[in-house]
């Protein structure tokens, strides 16, 4: 099974192509959603965030108030290093044992992980091949102010609390430009599956 990370800056389109390689037939890890699930009330790094951040952090139904959390990372690179360092090896162990089984079950012939911060944490070597969604940034400003219903100044710290993308790019096996129609994303993906499909067959034929 060929292991691949779709990867890129937040608001760049990476959902999109997640979904559209899903329909091809990829298996699609979501690295925000296995997080999420890590965060929920007494799982693994539910009390070492609330340890940390303190009750103040939590809904009155115990569940950690990810906005609040999130105006916290964002704005304060040590309370990011800390989250990313506690959640980054978790997902990275529930990734590896999913790719574990999925070989023994033979299902799948590419996995994809979705994670935005894959080159930030020092995961890019783990994979066989790396696809970066890119997007101008003036596109990524305006969809991530829609998005999350928040001013410019907001958007362009949640922007750069990432590596920026023409960073990304240089880790890139393949780039989907999603500034474009819809139309134009899905053929870019389409291009980028039968790509991987050989890769694939020269790899693990």
């Amino acid at each position: 099974m060929l292991i691949a990370a779709l990867t890129g800056g937040i608001a760049s389109g990476k959902s999109i192509i997640a979904g559209i390689l899903e329909e091809l037939g990829c298996y699609i890890h979501h690295a925000d959603s296995v997080a999420h699930q890590l965060m929920e009330p007494e799982k693994p790094a539910w009390k070492a965030i609330v340890d940390h951040f303190g009750p103040d952090i939590l809904n009155p139904d115990r569940t950690i108030n990810r906005q609040r959390l999130g105006t916290t990372v964002f704005t304060n690179s040590k309370e990011r290093a800390f989250l990313n360092n506690l959640i980054h090896p978790l997902v990275m162990q529930k990734k590896k044992d999913i790719i574990t089984q999925l070989r023994q079950n033979k299902t799948h012939k590419i996995f994809i992980s979705e994670a935005a911060l894959t080159i930030e944490a020092g995961y890019a070597d783990f994979f066989d091949k790396i696809i970066v969604a890119y997007c101008p940034l003036d596109t990524q400003i305006d969809r991530l102010m829609k998005r999350d219903k928040i001013d410019k100044d907001g958007a362009l710290k949640k922007i750069q609390s990432q590596l920026s993308p023409e960073t990304k790019l240089d880790y890139a096996d393949y780039v989907i430009d999603t500034s474009g129609t819809i139309k134009e994303t899905i053929e870019q993906s389409e291009r980028v599956f039968r790509n991987l499909l050989m890769d694939y067959e020269q790899i693990y034929s």
